[in-house]
């Protein structure tokens, strides 16, 4: 569970809970300091790494909603004797929530909603939709668009948007910077279109296309005489998903394209690396040989 909506509603319907905050991590630790988790008598959100660290902490905090005289706070070493042998050490920190932290927690994950990624994919056909869900699972703010309504009516993915337009060019204007663009709708010259508009951005962290060796010579080519930028090209990455695996089954290729597209995300995220660097990065580590339709 990662949306707004899911931590009101355990926040909602457990009267009492513990906030379990990583507040330290020397060495090799599942999570880092940002990591937390909330334990009910019956359940819990989010996580700070799993195995035997986190069986630990949510037995403790259930502890302490019980009553017992237990710490607030645990030093664990992640070795051999609880049967997790990172090596590293993780301090925790448990709180009990009242209606102050409550409301933190949710004004929290409010400005995190808020702040994350934009993804636009442009076509809700097979890999469209595949694509969408995988982008479902990550902390990504994902858009299906397309011109076709029975087509985005038929997508039913919870966390996706949808935008039905006749014109997906005016969605890239409208998208903030850091975004990412990935294009496969049912036609080649809209396609085109899209592709054009994402890259002459300048400003999105990943414009990748569906494709195949001939459908990119003959988008290079259109880029040079239609819209006279054949240096926009650079930015591309086609095929999406890279040339390592060659399998066409839709949920395959929008695995490997999650990946890429996270990739760029996170990276430009974590390092601050210049968009259109980015994209050339990872458009050089895709290759081009492979057809992707």
């Amino acid at each position: 569970m990662t949306g707004r909506e899911d931590i009101r509603h355990f926040l909602g319907g457990d009267a009492a809970c513990i906030l379990v905050e990583v507040t330290g991590a020397a060495g090799s630790t599942p999570r880092d300091t940002d990591a937390w988790m909330l334990v009910s008598k019956e359940r819990t959100f989010a996580t700070i790494g799993g195995g035997q660290l986190e069986y630990m902490a949510i037995d403790h905090a259930r502890q302490l909603l019980k009553g017992a005289a237990a710490d607030d706070r645990l030093a664990i070493p992640l070795g051999p004797e609880i049967g997790q042998c990172c090596g590293g050490r993780v301090a925790l920190a448990f709180k009990a929530v009242g209606p102050e932290t409550r409301a933190a927690l949710m004004e929290r994950s409010d400005a995190e909603i808020a702040c994350r990624p934009h993804v636009y994919v442009f076509g809700a056909g097979h890999v469209g939709d595949a694509l969408a869900i995988a982008l479902s699972l990550v902390p990504v703010r994902t858009v299906l668009v397309d011109t076709r309504e029975k087509e985005l009516s038929a997508v039913d993915v919870p966390g996706i948007e949808t935008r039905l337009t006749a014109m997906p060019e005016a969605v890239v204007r409208d998208a903030p910077p850091g975004s990412a663009f990935v294009i496969l709708t049912h036609d080649h010259a809209l396609d085109f279109l899209i592709a054009a508009e994402a890259l002459g951005r300048e400003d999105a962290c990943y414009v990748g296309m569906i494709g195949s060796k001939t459908k990119r010579a003959t988008f290079k080519n259109w880029l040079s005489r239609e819209v006279k930028r054949p240096g926009l090209f650079d930015g591309l990455v086609c095929p999406i998903g890279g040339t390592a695996v060659k399998d066409k089954r839709p949920a395959v290729i929008a695995a490997l394209a999650a990946a890429e597209i996270m990739t760029a995300v996170l990276t430009q995220q974590q390092k601050g690396a210049a968009p259109s660097n980015e994209r050339k990065r990872v458009k050089a580590k895709a290759g081009s040989s492979s057809p992707r339709w």
